[in-house]
């Protein structure tokens, strides 16, 4: 592979929730592998010939570790359930631990602590994504991405190792954690997010295009430093007079910009809008998709649009978990950016240069909210609003009411529906359309 336009970047057979041009109802449905990369009754000649074939194609990330299955083995504590981080439709991850320098595995909690990640066999086209993510990330060097320590492909077995992200993922914070985010760090992830995307679009020797920007692909340092990580979907951006890149349709449902899902054509202003759904996450806390809400609400960009760009009513799209300790200016600054990435014409939203600049200043802005008159005043009103409220259907339930003559307790005591499982690990995606 000595450069990227010699891998063939097409992928099929990914699981996570896609979007099919053909069938675009069928969630779970999944594209059948064109081939098989090689299968247990391979001869160790043929074995052997693939794995020697593969690893000329591999030949362009030189300064990538390669490492034998046994060393992964060994690293990992033979793959055991309690080195596990998570999964999703590449495979299982695993916490492992190496060699500073080397690829020999050693004691837990000495050497460097890594993230090795498995491949489900799932035939040439799942071997084309691994490849895929082995040629960006092995070439594309920035702070804001995860970084690719090395790779193993022998025999059937391929699998990835990262540098380990001790924070997890941006998804696991907004939405499964229950101390909520801070303000301040919300917007210092963001600002290193899309940096990561401004590198791809616009530094990059050859601009890339992320196409499955979301909050599970966010990784987090110690100290809240975002990476982007699982390029498996990434592809070159449009080269000379070309305007876009023609793929089929990928995605996650909810992220995905409208244009790309209805004509197939991709820029980097799908990443942006992309952005612009997870920085609405991130101001609202809520998920860009979420059944679960009252009709209306399903949609995260549908329900949030129509208050963004009202100085008055975006307040009430922001998390109340945050209790009113959040910059006003900065809030105001951070929806009016959301608003401009979701325009509906791709040709007003910002470039990711344009995002960054605008995302600089608000980590550290200490108007609080909680420290506003107005504010203060705006959710008084709010409460009492919502007391009344509460109380009107109180006194309207109150004691017992029958249904076809028998008694029945009023639905005032009833613990609801609402209560969220405490989830351990991040269930995998629904699978994802791949393009042929």
């Amino acid at each position: 592979m000595a450069s990227r336009s010699r891998v063939d970047h097409s992928v099929s057979g990914r699981t996570g929730t896609h979007y099919a041009e053909s069938e675009p109802t069928k969630e779970n449905s999944r594209d059948q592998p064109v081939a098989p990369v090689s299968s247990t009754t391979t001869s160790n000649a043929e074995s052997t010939s693939s794995t020697s074939k593969f690893s000329e194609e591999l030949k362009v990330a030189s300064q990538l570790r390669k490492f034998t299955f046994i060393d992964l083995k060994l690293a990992t504590r033979n793959f055991r359930p309690e080195s596990l981080l998570g999964e999703g439709g590449f495979g299982c991850v695993f916490k492992g631990w190496i060699e500073e320098n080397g690829t020999a595995p050693v004691k837990p909690g000495t050497g460097l602590t890594v993230a090795v990640k498995t491949l489900n066999i799932e035939g040439l086209q799942g071997h084309k994504e691994w490849l895929a993510e082995v040629d960006f990330l092995g070439n594309l060097l920035h702070p804001n991405l995860v970084k690719l320590v090395g790779y193993c492909i022998e025999d059937d077995h391929r699998l990835l190792v990262y540098e380990f992200m001790p924070r997890g993922s941006l998804e696991n914070h907004l939405f499964r954690r229950s101390l909520p985010l801070p303000w301040s760090v919300r917007m210092k992830i963001a600002l290193g997010a899309a940096k990561g995307l401004a590198f791809l679009h616009e530094e990059a020797e050859r601009p890339v295009i992320y196409r499955d920007f979301k909050t599970s692909n966010i990784l987090l340092d110690a100290d809240y430093n975002a990476k982007l990580s699982d390029f498996g979907l990434a592809k070159d951006g449009p080269e000379g007079d070309k305007t876009h890149v023609s793929t089929r349709v990928m995605g996650t449902y909810g992220y995905a910009a409208p244009e790309y899902v209805m004509t197939g054509h991709l820029t980097s202003k799908s990443d942006v809008y992309s952005f612009g759904v997870v920085l609405l996450e991130m101001l609202t806390g809520r998920r860009s998709m979420d059944k679960n809400r009252p009709n209306g609400e399903h949609n995260l960009v549908e329900w949030a649009r129509p208050h963004l760009g009202d100085k008055r009513r975006f307040f009430r799209v922001l998390d109340p978990r945050l209790e009113g300790h959040f910059s006003i200016k900065g809030a105001l600054k951070a929806a009016q950016l959301a608003a401009q990435c979701l325009s509906r014409d791709p040709k007003v939203r910002p470039r990711m240069s344009e995002v960054v600049e605008t995302l600089k200043p608000l980590p550290n802005l200490k108007d609080m909210a909680s420290s506003s008159y107005n504010f203060q005043t705006m959710q008084s009103d709010r409460s009492r609003s919502s007391n009344l409220t509460a109380k009107n259907g109180i006194r309207a339930q109150a004691g017992f009411v029958t249904r076809n003559g028998q008694p029945m307790r009023s639905l005032s005591s009833s613990n609801g529906p609402h209560a969220s499982p405490c989830h351990h690990l991040p269930p995998s995606p629904k699978p994802k359309a791949k393009e042929q």
